[in-house]
């Protein structure tokens, strides 16, 4: 399946609360649109987070993010370097 990865950005930035309430509002989205959270990446500063997932297509991760109400600013198709 497809690898994607959605960038954000957060200003102010975002607090381990407000990341916990995305995660909750975003988990049934996953399920309904068949999209597979890998992994993310929080800048230590907490104004960026890059985050991958696997899904049939972009729309479908969109979708994810929107329904959840999650802040991000692109999402594109990654190939993984080993």
């Amino acid at each position: 399946m497809p690898r994607f990865i959605v960038e954000r950005s957060f200003e102010p930035p975002l607090t381990k609360e407000e990341l916990a309430a995305t995660e909750e509002l975003m988990a049934p989205c996953l399920d309904l649109y068949d999209v597979t959270w890998l992994r993310s990446y929080w800048s230590t500063d907490r104004k960026r987070m890059i985050c991958e997932y696997e899904a049939r297509d972009s729309e479908s991760v969109r979708n994810v993010q929107r329904e959840a109400g999650a802040n991000f600013e692109r999402v594109w198709t990654a190939d993984l370097i080993v």
